[in-house]
């Protein structure tokens, strides 16, 4: 009896691990599959100082974004991501910001506000139509050898429409003039353009383009005869007069 339980001892063993073997193995986890990447999403911020001006004055707008691939400005057009230009509204301006990438769309928005200036003195009976108009339109001046309107000649073009505006009635003639520099060809093609750019920022601030007429002198009739860069400044100008 000791003999078969010797025997059968290890007949059970095997038994066993055979079982154990036909076991199923258990498949091994599935990997993992990593999440998209999500592209950030873009700021943008914008200022305007000052805020609150008077017609005529000059406003610096200030603006920066990140994670932006187009930026733009309602009323001026693309910009860099981040920058400064100066304007100068002629009315109360809400200046909307916009930046596009690719992880959406964000805006912001600079508010000035524009004082209409004071009414321009009526004339009296001891100022003529001629001095009534020289007393309130002022000439603007341009740098050597460009046609350009300065930022400083924005304020004074946008004082000299509210003039005109307030007397619909007055034609003006805008001539070109030159410093004494150049040839007598190339000054009047010169002066023509100022007197053209001083006409466009007018009619762009509300003048009606018909009550302007344009005219170029070139170096022939000048403010100032001193070979000097001070008296060429008063020549590099586009200076105003009634239509008579």
């Amino acid at each position: 009896m000791k003999r078969c339980a010797r025997v059968l001892v290890p007949v059970l063993l095997v038994a066993l691990v055979a079982i154990a073997g036909c076991k199923k193995k258990t498949p091994p986890p599935a990997p993992q599959t990593a999440p998209p990447v999500t592209a950030p999403a873009p700021t943008a911020k914008i200022t305007a100082e000052p805020t609150a001006i008077s017609a005529g004055d000059q406003v610096t707008l200030s603006w920066r974004t990140t994670d932006a691939t187009s930026v733009s400005i309602d009323g001026i057009g693309d910009v860099p991501t981040s920058g400064t230009k100066t304007v100068t509204p002629t009315t109360s301006t809400n200046y909307h910001l916009v930046a596009k990438g690719e992880g959406g769309t964000a805006d912001d928005t600079a508010r000035v506000t524009v004082t209409a200036p004071p009414p321009v003195q009526q004339p009296t009976n001891t100022m003529s139509a001629e001095e009534e108009f020289k007393a309130n339109m002022q000439d603007i001046f341009f740098d050597y050898d460009a046609y350009d309107v300065r930022p400083d000649a924005q304020g004074t073009l946008s004082k000299d429409a509210a003039y005109l505006s307030s007397r619909p009635n007055i034609r003006i003639v805008i001539g070109g003039y030159c410093d004494e520099r150049g040839s007598n060809e190339y000054n009047l093609g010169l002066g023509q353009n100022r007197a053209d750019a001083a006409k466009a920022a007018l009619v762009t601030a509300g003048v009606a383009a018909s009550r302007i007429r344009v005219v170029s002198y070139g170096k022939e009739k000048p403010f100032c005869t001193e070979s000097t860069e001070a008296c060429w400044q008063q020549n590099r100008r586009a200076g105003f007069s009634l239509d008579q």
